[in-house]
């Protein structure tokens, strides 16, 4: 295996210094020790993998360098429009090293949002002509490395190293401290809701352990597991799913969301809060960080979601962070007409035997629709 914390120093023989990208599971712990050995000002976790090319290209622009952008295969989409339009060598030619986390990499079991996305990796990057060369934990030593990120600088232009699963070892210092706020954990917030009486509306759960643990809750009550829609890809786009539904089903629809999914494409508030949709209620549980890849830290925690989406236009916004809070704020969902928004602060952690919904995407989506066109 590659030891992630000479594979930095690598980097910055290599005169790499600027790092910015989204926390991807197959990359968490190369991002551990980004956290830990390089400062602030030259590592920053981007809102998506489109933002955190145009981060990169700022940092070439203001020193000339040659800087590094990380993130899962799956957010390519979202940096396809900079690469094209502007590092690729027909406009800008800005150089940058790209970090891509192979989920779904043919051969190997990954989950079904990933199957398509590694099926066809390969492929795509041939598509966008970014010179690509495949990392695992064999490589010997880093001279295919090297000539990748001379061929970035000569030629001014983005190449790509392809990771696999299990190519960085662990981060040897990392220490597993449990979150002792007293804030609530996801799960008792989601047992709550799904124990009160808004617990037959729609909902719409986003990426990640938040989809699971709604799945599991409802197993566990003897509920339909499959009348949930379980957003389990589209990271950030899980709000406007339930708005298109709100417009056009006249039942309570309630997005519960997270605050790195909101942040990764903020701009859909704008479009929830002028809605005018009577039976949105968007409801987000901020913890401040990518939980599910990691644990690494978003700025869920330093900005005021409330306020931003008062602004953005939703009707009535409250933010909560205690047990008798949230009993008061369900029969406020209940009771209020929308766009409606609520965030409740909640801390890190979630159970370790946590599952995974045994149904395919596409039985979710079948039995979704035909409980929400029955009512």
């Amino acid at each position: 295996m590659i030891d992630p914390n000479l594979f930095i120093d690598f980097l910055i023989e290599k005169e790499i210094n600027f790092y910015s990208g989204v926390p991807d599971s197959l990359l968490k712990e190369l991002s551990f020790y980004f956290n830990k050995k390089i400062d602030s000002k030259n590592h920053k976790i981007a809102a998506n993998e489109g933002a955190a090319i145009g981060l990169a290209a700022g940092h070439h622009l203001a020193t000339g360098k040659t800087p590094l952008v990380y993130f899962q295969n799956s957010g390519l989409g979202n940096a396809i429009n900079p690469l094209l339009s502007l590092c690729d060598s027909t406009v800008y030619k800005i150089p940058m090293i790209i970090l891509i986390g192979w989920r779904g990499e043919p051969g190997f079991f990954d989950e079904p949002q990933h199957i398509k996305q590694g099926a066809i990796q390969e492929k795509l990057l041939n598509t966008l002509e970014i010179p690509y060369e495949i990392i695992d934990n064999k490589l010997k030593n880093y001279n295919l490395i090297s000539s990748l990120i001379s061929k970035s600088k000569i030629e001014s232009r983005p190449v790509a190293l392809l990771i696999k699963k299990g190519t960085f070892s662990k981060f040897k210092n990392k220490k597993h401290t449990s979150d002792t706020s007293k804030l609530m954990l996801r799960e008792k917030v989601l047992k709550e809701i799904l124990n009160s009486e808004i617990k037959n509306g729609i909902f719409i759960t986003t990426t990640g352990k938040t989809s699971r643990e709604f799945y599991e809750l409802r197993k566990k009550n003897s509920e339909i597991v499959n009348k949930d829609f379980l957003t389990i890809g589209s990271m950030g786009h899980c709000s406007q799913i339930a708005l298109g539904i709100s417009l056009f089903n006249k039942n309570d629809v309630y997005c519960i969301d997270g605050d790195g999914s909101v942040i990764m494409h903020m701009g859909s508030l704008t479009i929830n809060g002028t809605s005018n949709s009577k039976n949105f209620k968007h409801i987000i549980l901020n913890n401040g960080s990518h939980e599910s890849v990691g644990g690494q830290p978003t700025v869920g925690k330093k900005i005021n979601f409330s306020k931003i989406a008062k602004n953005c236009g939703y009707k009535k916004v409250k933010k909560i962070s205690t047990y008798t809070e949230l009993k008061d704020s369900i029969k406020w969902l209940n009771s209020n007409k929308g766009p409606l928004f609520l965030e409740i602060l909640i801390k890190n952690g979630s159970r370790k035997n946590l599952g995974r919904p045994k149904e395919s995407p596409y039985e979710n989506k079948l039995n979704f629709m035909k409980k929400i066109n029955n009512e």
